[in-house]
């Protein structure tokens, strides 16, 4: 019992982290989405093109964030449709291939196994064994001469709710200031306050994710942020000029 308990836990740790990479994927597009929109009327406002309300500030942000989330969370759940179907289409193929055509697939076993190490007279032992059980032997040749992991344990629909949810969630980050000011420099400026905020955080998930150094994990996270937010900036004074 202890052995299927200690299995459970690590693949409960797997599924964790797959929804982390969900999380930064959907977040950080959700930040630099609407941080754009954001810095795009900011950037407008100071070149006097009109004076920009926060109503219509929360109107845009709001309608873009939530229209740009369904779109993420569609095309990740579409993403994932797609990777299963392929995966499967390819499995049963090689399957076939095995039953037609035993000696081919087991000469390409043998190669494969050789260039990862096994020396010749295990892996021709190994290639003859595996022939007896297809299954086995068609999930191998997929990860091995496919490059393709069996995606069974990431749920499409799941993953796609994960993609929207934290599209939303860290997206908003840029508007809150303009749900409690009136619209200004100042309202703004804790924009980009809010803004960096959950740059950082997100940088400290994907951190959490990879397990890569968190200074890279951060300092990429909130440079890619600032660079998309910069250009946003500037083509709302490049408009109004």
């Amino acid at each position: 019992m202890d052995w299927r308990q200690h299995r459970r836990d690590a693949h409960s740790l797997g599924r964790t982290q797959e929804f982390l990479k969900q999380i930064v994927y959907g977040g950080n597009d959700g930040i630099v989405t609407t941080f754009a929109i954001v810095a795009g009327f900011a950037g407008a406002s100071a070149q006097g093109v009109a004076q920009i309300g926060g109503v219509a500030v929360i109107v845009f942000g709001l309608a873009n964030l939530f229209a740009d989330a369904i779109s993420m969370g569609l095309g990740e759940f579409l993403s994932l449709r797609s990777k299963h179907d392929l995966y499967h289409e390819r499995r049963r193929s090689e399957l076939q291939e095995i039953s037609e055509n035993p000696d081919q697939e087991r000469t390409e076993l043998f190669e494969i196994l050789r260039q990862r190490g096994v020396p010749s007279g295990e892996a021709d032992t190994a290639a003859s064994i595996l022939c007896r059980h297809p299954e086995i032997m068609a999930d191998l040749m997929m990860t091995y001469e496919f490059g393709m992991a069996n995606p069974e344990d990431e749920n499409p629909i799941i993953s796609g709710l994960f993609t929207f949810v934290s599209f939303v969630v860290f997206g908003a980050a840029p508007l809150v200031p303009y749900f409690m000011l009136e619209p200004g420099q100042d309202t703004f400026h804790l924009s980009i306050i809010t803004t960096f905020g959950a740059l950082l955080a997100l940088g400290l998930l994907r951190w959490n994710a990879t397990g890569e150094h968190v200074a890279r994990s951060v300092g990429e996270t909130v440079l890619i942020g600032t660079v998309c937010a910069v250009v946003a900036y500037g083509v709302g004074h490049l408009v109004a000029a």
